[in-house]
């Protein structure tokens, strides 16, 4: 009898070790999967010379070379990309770090049914400041503030 109790102890011991490894191992799978999105935010945003003063004369030429044909040469949009003067793209809402990144990565599509914007190779941190700058003076001039 007491044979028999050794060895009910003892798979008792096992199991209950297995059962404590598997939940040691549920539990890291749980924090990995919560921690994703917080390393998914920590991207890289570009970010403009030291010391650079934007212009928006400056930033008007680049927008109608590389922006216009999409969002529109008033920034009123087109069936290819939305206006760019509209509360949704207001400074509290889509802030200038959001021009850098949609210009370096696009964007997915999220406010509008045109689809998703692919990146626009060939402008650097600076140049999106400076169309960031010609946006934000035209959002002002309509009110948007």
């Amino acid at each position: 009898m007491s044979k028999t109790f050794s060895r009910a102890s003892a798979i008792s011991a096992n199991h209950r070790h297995s059962h404590l490894q598997l939940c040691l191992l549920a539990l890291f799978i749980v924090a990995a999967a919560i921690s994703l999105p917080v390393a998914a935010q920590s991207i890289q945003v570009p970010q403009p010379s030291p010391g650079l003063m934007p212009n928006p004369a400056a930033g008007k030429a680049l927008f109608e070379k590389s922006c216009a044909s999409c969002h529109g040469a008033s920034l009123q949009g087109s069936d290819k990309g939305p206006p760019m003067l509209s509360k949704i793209y207001e400074p509290s809402h889509h802030g200038d770090a959001a021009f850098q990144l949609a210009v370096k990565s696009g964007s997915r599509a999220h406010h509008w049914k045109f689809g998703d914007m692919a990146p626009v190779p060939g402008l650097t941190p600076d140049d999106v400041a400076q169309i960031t700058a010609y946006v934000r003076l035209e959002q002002r001039k309509a009110g948007i503030q």
